[in-house]
């Protein structure tokens, strides 16, 4: 059996940080490595436990969760972050993923959604929560394109991108493009490299900030 998805929960109320141990450690394919009460302390944390999965809260003393993910993202780049927060405005939608964020999740998540998205953005894919997916689609929507980073791309791949921004995952890409697995993955690969991104949540917004995911 493989070993369990490390978790590092980073959040500044502590009857939350136990409740959100206890609902890893009850995945007996995760398991929470450690946990952090500020910004700072996360970043000492990641460092020294280098977790697969971080769970940031976005508003934390000392240093915020948007500097910490930034950091974390910089120094520790296999390491995915899940924004934990009570807020839901479009500003902080756009800086946690411009930060490096994976996903996005309000804390009054169910139990079950926040599990399926540790898994979800350990597995290489993005991770939004349906109401903050719809508010930063409106909000992109209504600001001026920027110039076409997609129009260089082969129609396969932008077949390829449309597909990643409607949520699919690798095999559910394969399947509806029929193509196999291997060729996603090579797909994938070559669109980062080409569109200058780092990962699935980077392109999707490049495709929204450019007009791309409208069309």
């Amino acid at each position: 059996m493989a070993e369990p998805v490390g978790v590092l929960v980073a959040e500044d109320q502590e009857l939350l940080r136990t409740s959100l141990r206890e609902l890893i450690d009850d995945d007996p394919l995760l398991s929470a490595v450690g946990e952090a009460a500020n910004g700072q302390l996360a970043i000492d944390a990641a460092n020294r436990l280098r977790p697969a999965v971080v769970l940031m809260d976005i508003r934390m003393p000392v240093l915020d969760g948007l500097a910490a993910t930034r950091s974390i993202c910089a120094r520790h780049p296999r390491t995915k972050v899940i924004m934990l927060t009570t807020f839901d405005l479009d500003e902080y939608v756009y800086e946690a993923l411009h930060a490096g964020a994976s996903g996005f999740l309000l804390k009054n998540a169910p139990a079950g959604e926040i599990l399926r998205a540790i898994h979800t953005v350990h597995e290489g894919n993005a991770m939004l929560a349906p109401e903050v997916t719809r508010r930063m689609i409106a909000g992109f929507a209504a600001r001026r394109p920027r110039p076409d980073p997609f129009a260089a791309l082969t129609e396969r791949e932008r077949d390829v991108v449309g597909a990643i921004v409607r949520g699919l995952s690798n095999e559910e890409i394969a399947d509806d493009l029929f193509l196999s697995k291997a060729t996603v993955k090579t797909y994938l690969s070559r669109l980062f490299v080409k569109l200058g991104v780092r990962d699935r949540t980077q392109l999707v917004i490049l495709a929204y900030e450019s007009g791309f995911a409208g069309r």
